[in-house]
């Protein structure tokens, strides 16, 4: 049974109805204009068909799963050929009984049964039908399995962006935290400021970018400039410089996707520095690439080979995910400045 069930799908009922009524309508039709003889044409349908339809659903579901899909070609060629010869004889019984002692009717001479030409002749017919009705049916089965892929492959693409998300957000808010941790410990009166533009950050991360694949670069900017605003209460001398050189009212990016840039700038630029200073730069090229940098200076002595941890990582398979190849993030020293530059496609729209 689970062999027969690999070339199911669910096809409604009223669809093979639909496909052998209007098939027997044509044939009818076509043969009854032909001899000018309809009463004949539609005995002589309903008799084939009657054949043909179990003859089709006998090849699909029973003689290609148990022999083709498993490369038993020579049985499933002598079973259909012995298949053949069945409906050969049941057509040739009904139609001498039925309809005329002539099995051949529409041949120009009389013929008896077993004659060659006249077995030739109904086994093609059938292989005819045989094949059309399968080729329409694997290709709508075919259609059918293709949508399930790309349905199950788009699903599985969300699952995974929303896990990259989710493990950015609690990572971002994890640094954030300790951040707020340590003003604490210092009884700093910070602590009530940071909370605030702590919740608002929370707002938009769990309200307002929620199920949202694009969001405004406006929105994006807010939210970055709330979180150098933190920063900012953490670190005693930083000069944060936000440069938006294009108007980006209409551009839309991935929520949260330049935060972990961002917080890398603060998180190793810091280190060890009394004097940060970060400059960010955002401009659209050409209305085609959204072109994002982001500079800080750092100190001589400390590793510049880090390029980040997770929020850099899970940054970058994000982009993957999003964009394929079609994005470009470099990341360069250049004397005692770390520089990181995002270029991604533009979007307009949803």
């Amino acid at each position: 049974m689970s062999e027969i069930q690999k070339l199911k799908f669910d096809i409604k009922l009223q669809n093979h109805i639909w496909f052998w009524g209007s098939y027997f309508t044509l044939n009818f039709l076509r043969w009854g204009a032909y001899f000018n003889d309809y009463p004949y044409s539609f005995k002589s349908n309903l008799i084939e068909f009657s054949l043909h339809i179990p003859l089709v659903y006998f090849n699909l579901f029973v003689l290609v799963p148990r022999y083709v899909l498993k490369q038993k070609y020579i049985t499933y060629t002598f079973s259909l050929l012995v298949s053949l010869f069945g409906v050969y004889l049941l057509k040739t019984a009904l139609t001498y009984v039925i309809i005329s002692e002539n099995i051949w009717p529409e041949a120009n001479r009389e013929y008896h049964p077993f004659d060659i030409n006249h077995i030739l002749a109904v086994c093609i017919g059938e292989l005819y039908v045989l094949a059309m009705a399968s080729s329409v049916y694997l290709t709508l089965t075919w259609l059918r399995e293709r949508e399930r892929n790309r349905s199950l492959r788009e699903n599985q693409f969300k699952i995974k962006l929303k896990y990259l998300e989710n493990q950015i957000q609690p990572h971002f808010f994890f640094n954030t935290l300790n951040n707020l941790y340590a003003l604490s410990l210092e009884s700093s009166n910070k602590v009530p400021d940071v909370i605030i533009k702590l919740s608002r950050l929370m707002e938009y991360v769990l309200y307002d970018v929620k199920s949202t694949k694009f969001v405004p670069l406006i929105k994006e900017i807010e939210y970055i400039q709330n979180y150098i605003e933190i920063e900012k209460l953490r670190f005693e001398n930083v000069e944060v410089a936000v440069n938006l050189e294009s108007n980006i009212e209409e551009v839309k990016v991935p929520p949260l996707i330049f935060i972990s840039l961002v917080e890398n700038a603060f998180k190793h630029g810091g280190l060890n520095n009394q004097n940060l200073k970060i400059k960010i730069n955002c401009k659209v090229i050409n209305n085609q690439t959204l072109d994002f940098e982001i500079i800080n200076n750092f100190v001589i002595s400390q590793n510049v080979k880090n390029k980040g941890g997770i929020g850099l990582i899970n940054t970058k398979k994000r982009l993957k995910l999003i964009y394929k190849n079609n994005f470009d993030l470099k990341y360069k020293t250049k004397f005692n400045y770390y520089i990181i530059r995002l270029q991604i496609p533009l979007y307009n729209e949803d």
